[in-house]
Parts: C-alpha cells; structure tokens; sequence
C-alpha cells in the first residue's frame, strides 16, 4: 500500500511538475514581489532603521523570505482550482491511484517550486550585500525551518484549492499571509512599535520564526526560541492537513 502511494504520488508530482516548468513565470512573480519590497527597504527606507551592529539586509532577509514562500504558495491554490473546475479529480477517481496522492503532489510541487524562489531571493540578497558567516548546521537548520513552514503553508493553501468558488478566492487568502510579516520583527525591532501592535507582533508566529532564522544566520544564540518557532510551524502544519484532508473528503464524496 505504502509502495502504491509512493509510486502514484511520484507520477502526480512529475505531472504537477511539468506545469510548473512549461510557465516558469509564476516562480519568476514569485520572486519579483519580496525582490522589489527588499529593494524598497533597503535602499529607501534601510537608512533610518536603526538595526545595531547588523545590516539591515541581513536584518531583513528572514522576513523576505517568508513573504517568498507565502507568495509562492497562493499559485499552489490556483493550480489544484484549476484541476478540481477541470474535472481532473473525478478521472483520477476513476483509476486505481491513491487518492491521497493527488494532494501530495500539489504539496511537493509547491515546496520545489518555493525553494527554487527562496535560492533566487538569496542570491539577489547576496548580491544586495547579505553576507552570513553562519556554518553548516546553522544554515541546514534554516533549511529545515524553511521547509517545514512551506509544508504548513501549502496545505493552508489546500484548503482554499478546494473549496473556494473563484480563481480569485483561491489565491487572495494568501494576501494577510503576506502582510503578517509587517506586523512582526522582520522589518524593524517590535520594542519601537507601540503597546498593542508591540504585543501582537511579539506574540505571533513570524516573530519567533523571523528572531530564529536571523540568530543562525547571524550567529547568535537561538536559545529556546528554535523551539517555539517548530512548535508554531508543526502546530500550523498539523491543523492545516487536518482541515485539508477533511476538505478533500468532502469534496470528492
């Protein structure tokens, strides 16, 4: 059964795959939208954002990159809108493929999608001057985070894919995704923000994911806060699948 699964969603993925390389331009969007606002603030409003000793394209990198992967994902719910108003879903239930296989292969498609839009955002990052004296272990680690937030993300996006009534509903759940890392430490430290926009950015997910990647990157010491920041990504994942998988059922019921 394991194997069946396996196999199925491999060739899902692969069919997946291909539509992704035949319009590269939606991982070229993907990038351009945390490129331009990286450009925007760090060599417009950079100057006045007191970040100490670290610059602030290496300050603000962590946040770019979660804006990339919320970006990236709102074309995940685009493509499986298409296949369910395509009818797909109800050929493939038709043959003997594990039904399963059918999310997964979006899921996947969407995290090598993503990471080529990170790698992107990176070496325009480096170019920009981001520089890292972080090891091996530490920039694995980023890896890890960054995977395991694209893989809770993506199965948000699932949720929409299947239910929403338009292309637009499909994609637009993205946008407060987007936004979130405003409303946190990802652009300026949240003791200049006032009380209750203080106490919300410090109290939500992309500050202590943010806080984390930067300590790596920057050598810092990550303290506790590595495990708040899987334990908000694993959170996220396990209830995201839940109400995913749950959708799906329905939907093909």
């Amino acid at each position: 059964m394991a194997t069946h699964f396996f196999a199925d969603t491999a060739v899902l993925t692969g069919r997946t795959m291909r539509h992704v390389t035949r319009s590269m331009d939606t991982i070229i969007t993907t990038a351009i939208t945390p490129i331009a606002i990286m450009l925007l603030f760090v060599y417009v409003f950079g100057g006045a954002i007191d970040t100490g000793a670290v610059s602030y394209v290496n300050y603000m990198l962590p946040g770019i990159l979660l804006i990339t992967i919320a970006s990236g994902i709102s074309y995940t719910a685009f493509r499986l809108f298409n296949d369910m108003q395509g009818g797909i879903f109800e050929r493939f239930q038709s043959m003997p493929i594990a039904r399963s296989g059918v999310l997964w292969a979006h899921v996947l498609t969407s995290l090598v999608a993503n990471v080529i839009s990170l790698v992107v955002v990176v070496l325009v990052a480096l170019v920009m001057g981001f520089r890292s004296g972080a090891g091996v272990l530490a920039w694995l680690a980023v890896a890890g985070i960054l995977i395991l937030l694209t893989l809770a993300l993506t199965w948000i996006a699932v949720i929409p894919g299947l239910t929403a009534q338009s292309v637009e509903g499909a994609s637009a759940f993205s946008y407060p995704l987007i936004f979130l890392p405003f409303i946190s430490s990802a652009f300026v430290p949240t003791d200049t923000m006032p009380g209750p926009v203080r106490a919300f950015a410090e109290h939500q997910p992309v500050t202590s994911i943010v806080n984390t990647i930067r300590d790596l990157l920057t050598q810092q010491a990550v303290g506790t806060g590595i495990w708040i920041a899987l334990a908000w990504c694993v959170g996220i994942l396990i209830v995201a699948y839940f109400f995913a998988t749950l959708s799906y059922r329905r939907k093909i019921s």
